[in-house]
């Protein structure tokens, strides 16, 4: 069933990203329909939480469609627990989709859709994470990879720039795609880099003097420096020339895979390596965790904590001296 069943434009459906809703949600009427697109749309600001909680909410449906659940009224603690139950997704997952049906249908019953939300007493399974599982790069490894980039052209001296970013600044790689050049501007003597992080939240942070010295490079090659609006790191056409669009994340990670394998580094090498790298060389440098944690901007320790591999040898090292 489509979403003509509910009298609501499709060019506002498209215009919103919802050009088919739930069955489940046409067969609630006119009110659900604009209540379920208001969540997508009013509530949830960050592009990326959006689609993930698009997609566990899409699933959810389409499962209790399969179970001949077709209205909001037979949706209850139960049937949202043997979902859960029965959910093929790691944990981390798991716990992600049940967080987006709760935020739901809190929406649906503050918009008096249900009476109550009978996700609020279902629970999820536990998810204890006390060493992140992102891959990390040795600092040897991390500088033969910009070591191994050619400057040969700007594409080289663009993406030894990305990487140099990424590990000196810990940067998120979606909130380095939507800089703009005037994201890396002069404060006194030192050059600085802002960086516009998840929730609206402005990252300001000193540039490393080799993220400066290859971003100097990059610009002056590309000539974009006074184009202080347009974006910082461009994508390229099918002559190898920068174009006015910005890279995606999807471009940086095809890069960084296509690099990796040029420098014979690991495949599982990925975009948030380099911050689990700059992390890890930072402690293992004397920095505190307190400041790993304030340069990446996380909002607690425990989080920066996941990315600290200092240990790792030392755990080694122990294992072997068990002597059978």
């Amino acid at each position: 069933m489509s979403s003509d069943n509910v009298p609501i434009p499709r060019r506002d459906l498209a215009r919103a990203g919802l050009e088919n809703l739930p069955p489940v949600i046409v067969r609630a009427g006119e009110a659900a329909a604009w209540r379920f697109i208001e969540f997508f749309t009013a509530t949830i600001r960050n592009r990326n939480t959006r689609a993930a909680y698009a997609q566990a909410i899409t699933q959810f449906f389409a499962w209790c469609e399969l179970k001949r659940i077709y209205s909001l009224e037979q949706i209850n603690p139960v049937v949202i627990g043997v979902y859960i139950e029965s959910h093929s997704g790691a944990a981390p997952t798991v716990k992600q989709h049940l967080a987006a049906i709760r935020m739901l249908f809190d929406f649906l019953v503050t918009g008096q859709i249900v009476p109550t939300n009978p996700a609020s007493s279902v629970r999820g399974p536990k998810h204890v994470v006390r060493r992140g599982k992102t891959p990390v790069l040795k600092a040897d490894q991390a500088r033969t990879l910009l070591d191994s980039i050619k400057l040969d052209s700007i594409v080289g001296l663009r993406d030894r720039a990305i990487i140099a970013l990424m590990c000196f600044t810990f940067a998120r790689v979606s909130a380095m795609v939507h800089m703009n050049t005037e994201d890396y501007y002069q404060n006194g003597k030192r050059w600085w880099v802002r960086l516009h992080e998840k929730g609206g939240k402005r990252h300001e942070v000193p540039a490393h003097h080799n993220a400066e010295a290859y971003l100097d490079e990059y610009l002056a090659a590309a000539g974009i420096r006074d184009e202080k609006k347009s974006p910082l790191f461009r994508s390229v056409d099918n002559r190898r020339k920068l174009t006015a669009n910005p890279m995606t994340r999807t471009d940086v990670l095809r890069m960084v895979k296509r690099r990796a394998l040029e420098a014979g580094l690991p495949s599982s090498t990925c975009c948030h390596t380099f911050r689990a790298t700059g992390i890890t060389a930072y402690l293992e440098n004397g920095g505190t965790i307190e400041n790993a944690q304030a340069i990446a901007a996380h909002e607690s320790p425990r989080t920066t904590k996941l990315y600290d591999r200092t240990s790792d040898e030392i755990t080694l090292d122990e294992v072997e001296r068990i002597a059978i």
